[in-house]
């Protein structure tokens, strides 16, 4: 009789593997009104690292544009490496897909902040991400054949 394993979730490390940021219209820019139109583009990418250790990288990218000209834009990936193992392979790639994601968010979130404040603009506080309602679109337009 082989006994079932149990369900272990590990964080190894977490870490910031590329941050970037431009400001191209400065310093005429700073001489407008800070009206800004913000843009968030996010993106998750796994990769098994070894058996049942995965790399998620988080890729915030975010950009301000004041009318037609860019304030600045700033893209931070914040990755993490996850021990999963002994969950349902579905479990498993919602932990990947989300759960981990969601872990990985407010690293990022402050990493942009810090970029941005560096680059003499107003704090950005990026709202909260329900990466469990990304995860389960991105199922639904799996299912149905779409892509995004």
């Amino acid at each position: 009789m082989t006994e079932q394993q149990q369900p272990q979730f590990g964080i190894q490390r977490l870490y910031l593997k590329d941050v970037s940021f431009e400001s191209p219209n400065a310093p005429g820019i700073f001489r407008k009104e800070w009206k800004p139109q913000i843009k968030l583009d996010l993106n998750t990418q796994t990769r098994q690292l070894d058996t049942d250790v995965y790399e998620v990288v988080l890729t915030l990218t975010v950009s301000a544009k004041i009318e037609e000209e860019t304030a600045f834009l700033c893209e931070v990936q914040q990755a993490g490496i996850f021990s999963i193992a002994g969950f349902p392979d579905e479990t498993r790639d919602q932990m990947l897909g989300a759960y981990c994601p969601n872990i990985l968010f407010p690293y990022a979130r402050e990493a942009v902040d810090a970029a941005v404040v560096k680059g003499s603009f107003p704090a950005l506080m990026l709202a909260p991400v329900n990466f469990d309602a990304l995860f389960q679109q991105k199922q639904a337009s799996n299912e149905t054949g779409t892509t995004n």
